[in-house]
């Protein structure tokens, strides 16, 4: 059997696991995420949620296959922010999307050594992972 949520702390570690990840206090409840100056997600514990950048087509398809999970939260530009539940995320399928917002977000010269050390195909050129 899988193993469904995350706790708070794993959800940091996940995402402070990538390269140059800074956490700012964005508001009393929520903690944003960011690299280089730039925001890719938002946690907040007293909601056990995160909304994290992801294109409009992946935040669709994430809701549609599992809406107990998944949320559709604002869409600005080609990015559509999916809000998580973290008590019923998969890990696996959480680190996915963090990395995705994150890459999205960091230049992509960042991107590309992150990508190469992980041994990854570009996320940001459409040939996936």
């Amino acid at each position: 059997m899988t193993k469904r949520g995350v706790t708070p702390e794993e959800f940091l570690r996940i995402a402070s696991a990538l390269p140059e990840v800074e956490l700012a206090q964005y508001s009393e409840e929520w903690v944003g995420l960011r690299v280089r100056g730039k925001g890719f997600g938002y946690f907040s514990e007293a909601r056990l949620t995160a909304q994290v950048k992801v294109t409009v087509e992946e935040r669709a398809a994430m809701v549609g296959e599992d809406p107990e999970v998944y949320g559709s939260s604002w869409t600005s530009g080609r990015f559509g922010w999916v809000e998580i539940r973290l008590d019923r995320v998969d890990p696996a399928e959480l680190a996915e999307a963090v990395t995705e917002g994150w890459c999205l977000t960091a230049p992509s010269g960042l991107v590309a050594d992150y990508e190469a050390r992980a041994g990854l195909a570009s996320v940001k050129d459409g040939s996936g992972r």
